[in-house]
C-alpha cells in the first residue's frame, strides 16, 4: 500500500513536470546561445520562455480557474513584457521594462501574501531588508535621477522576497534566486566596470530556474488544496 501510494505520487509529480518540459528546454537553448554569444538566437529564445512558461502553468493546474491561475498568469505575462521591453533600445523602452517587472514583483507579492502563504514570515526574512538598504546604499551614487524609481522596485523585490519564505519551499527557492538575478542585473547596469565571465548567462540561470520554481510552488500548492477541497471529499456512488 505504502509503495503504490508512492509510485501514485512520482507519476502525478512527473505528469506535472512534463507540462513545463517546453519552458526547460527553451531555457536550456536560450542559455546556450548566451554561452556562444549568439544574439539572435538569444533575442528569440528570451521571447518564447515566459509564454512556455505559463502554458506549462495553465496545462498543470487542476482547474483554469481560481485565484492562484489569475494571480500567477498576471505575474508571468508581466514579466514576459518585462523582458520585451527592458531589452529595446531607448530610455523609454528600459522604463517600461523596469515598471513591467515591478508589477510582476508585486504580483508575485500578492500571491506569495495571500493564497499560497503557509505559516507566518520568519524572522529570517529581515535578511531581505539588509539587503534593500545595501543595494541602495551602494548604487546610490551613481543612478541619479533613478534612485528612487530603482529603490521602489527593490522594496518590493525585498518584500515578495521576504513574503515566499512563509509559502512552500519551491516558491521560496524560487524567489530568492529571482532577487540574485535582479541583483546581478542592477550591477551591471548600475556599477561601474561590474563584469565578469558570462554575466549574462548566469543573470539568466537565476532568473530561469527561479521564475520556474515559483510557479512549480504556486502548482504544488494548487494541486494539493484541490485534493483536500470540499468537493474532493464528496463520496462517489458506486455502482451495485
Amino acid at each position: 500500500m505504502v509503495d503504490g501510494s508512492i509510485r501514485e505520487k512520482l507519476s502525478l509529480r512527473g505528469a506535472v513536470l512534463v507540462k513545463f518540459l517546453p519552458f526547460a528546454i527553451i531555457g536550456l537553448i536560450h542559455l546556450v546561445t548566451l554561452f556562444v554569444d549568439w544574439s539572435d538566437g538569444s533575442t528569440y529564445t528570451k521571447l518564447a520562455l515566459m509564454p512556455l512558461l505559463l502554458l506549462g502553468f495553465v496545462l498543470a493546474l487542476p482547474a483554469r480557474r481560481g485565484i492562484v491561475f489569475v494571480i500567477g498568469s498576471i505575474a508571468i505575462v508581466l514579466s514576459w513584457f518585462g523582458d520585451a521591453l527592458i531589452a529595446s533600445p531607448g530610455d523609454l523602452g528600459f522604463l517600461l521594462g523596469l515598471g513591467s517587472f515591478l508589477l510582476a514583483h508585486v504580483a508575485y507579492l500578492v500571491l506569495f501574501a495571500w493564497p499560497l502563504r503557509q505559516r507566518p514570515v520568519p524572522w529570517p526574512a529581515l535578511i531581505f531588508a539588509a539587503w534593500w538598504l545595501a543595494l541602495v546604499t551602494i548604487l546610490a551614487p551613481y543612478i541619479g535621477a533613478l534612485l528612487m524609481p530603482v529603490a521602489a522596485y527593490g522594496l518590493v523585490l525585498a518584500v515578495a522576497s521576504a513574503a515566499a519564505l512563509g509559502t512552500n519551499r519551491l516558491a521560496a527557492i524560487g524567489a530568492t534566486l529571482f532577487l540574485i538575478s535582479d541583483t546581478l542585473l542592477a550591477f551591471r547596469l548600475f556599477y561601474p566596470d561590474f563584469e565578469f565571465w558570462q554575466m549574462n548567462f548566469t543573470i539568466m540561470v537565476f532568473y530561469i530556474v527561479g521564475q520556474g520554481l515559483i510557479v512549480l510552488g504556486a502548482t504544488q500548492h494548487a494541486r494539493a488544496a484541490a485534493s483536500v477541497s470540499p468537493e474532493s471529499r464528496i463520496p462517489v456512488p458506486q455502482p451495485g
